[in-house]
């Protein structure tokens, strides 16, 4: 066997060459690595698949030119260059590899599944079950893919933009504690933007906070801090899929890409450890059984019967202050001398806590009246499947 051919069984082994050279594609529309990085990747693999061995080194130089610092095009053509001398067992065959160069091999094999595999354009993420009409757009993040999603809000719908590479945490995901290198799943929103010229050049184009521990991390004992979106050092185009101390890291141009997108304040940011999808029919009927629930309790709360109201809350309920007991003795305090009240619920956000548990989290802006009081804020609740029906299990102000 010929040290290319040994090179192409090499890559195919570990899924970076497709058999018969043809990229499986669910036809998804993409605007942004069809132009970057990956779709370079995919055409340098296509040439050594096809034993043009010199058209794959010069698609590397020319990949090189644009990514001077992107380590994994340098791996590349050290391959390609070796192959011309030896025969090579593996992809990145250095002497001594360790454990850097196996993270540009799972970067090189992300990258391109990623690339190849893409979803179709008449699924959506389960977990954007209704963007607000103030959210134009929402992150999804898929840590095992290691790729971030961004979807802009048609008319409630989500439609897709773009996707990037993405990096997260050393240990994984599913973060728990401070200090365990892993990073958070969970429904959270950006809070401000942090300009590079306040940070480290280790931060690279600039960070964008998330609202880690949300009160759900809070409520499950979760700690930690400081868990952000943000770039990379100047030196350094990518980093290996797992790399960072819990946040979701993306290359500078990709970070400013998205920068575009991203509103503190307003946008989502779902990170799932998979991303499941759904077809748009079990979508609007996901969103809509929960809308329903949300109606529901909004009449129950203008019935003046408590016992009605207290219906719609779980038997784990718990906000910041009352456990289920303390908070029914609270609202039937609050209902004593009411002679009517209505309630409006405007704005509301509905997004799906990633996980087998179906416990999602609605964001809305409440307006209460009755006699001899009226007020407007912004409040945010926990629904969970009780017993096959949606449940309040916190609520507390957003």
């Amino acid at each position: 066997m010929s040290p290319l051919h040994r090179l192409c069984a090499a890559l195919l082994a570990l899924g970076l060459l497709v058999p018969g050279g043809a990229a499986t594609s669910a036809g998804l529309e993409r605007k942004i690595s069809d132009s970057g990085p990956d779709a370079a990747l995919q055409d340098v693999f296509r040439e050594i698949e096809a034993n043009r061995l010199d058209a794959a080194l010069d698609r590397t130089e020319a990949l090189l030119a644009v990514y001077p610092n992107f380590r994994l095009a340098h791996l590349v053509k050290g391959d390609l260059l070796l192959a011309r001398a030896r025969p090579l067992k593996t992809f990145g065959n250095i002497e001594a590899a360790g454990s850097e160069v196996e993270g540009l091999r799972e970067e090189a094999i992300l990258r391109l599944r990623a690339y190849r595999e893409r979803p179709p354009t008449e699924v959506v993420p389960r977990y954007l079950m209704q963007m607000g009409p103030d959210q134009r757009y929402a992150v999804v993040v898929d840590t095992r893919r290691a790729r971030l999603y961004v979807y802009r809000n048609d008319n409630g719908k989500p439609r897709f933009v773009a996707d990037y590479y993405a990096s997260h945490g050393k240990a994984g995901a599913e973060k728990m504690r401070e200090g365990d290198n892993r990073t958070p799943l969970g429904v959270y929103h950006v809070t401000s933007f942090i300009e590079p010229k306040r940070l480290p050049d280790f931060y690279g184009s600039g960070a964008f906070p998330l609202n880690y521990p949300n009160d759900w991390d809070k409520r499950l004992g979760r700690t930690g801090h400081g868990i952000w979106l943000h770039g990379t050092p100047s030196d350094t185009y990518s980093r290996p899929p797992k790399a960072s101390e819990g946040c979701v890291v993306l290359t500078n141009q990709d970070f400013t890409s998205l920068s575009s997108y991203v509103e503190p304040g307003s946008t989502p940011v779902i990170i799932s450890n998979e991303v499941e999808w759904l077809s748009l029919d079990d979508w609007q009927s996901s969103r809509r059984s929960l809308n329903d629930a949300i109606e529901r309790w909004r009449r129950d709360w203008e019935s003046l019967d408590v016992d009605r109201l207290l219906s719609n809350y779980s038997r784990e309920f718990r906000s910041d202050r009352y456990d289920r007991d303390g908070w029914a003795r609270q609202k039937r305090r609050a209902a004593q001398g009411r002679e009517w009240i209505k309630v409006g619920v405007d704005k509301v956000s509905m997004f799906r806590n990633p996980g087998k548990e179906e416990l999602v989290v609605v964001t809305f802006e409440q307006t209460y009246r009755s006699n001899g009081l009226n007020d407007v804020h912004r409040k945010r609740q926990y629904w969970v499947r009780e017993g096959g029906e949606w449940k309040i299990v916190y609520e507390g102000a957003a």
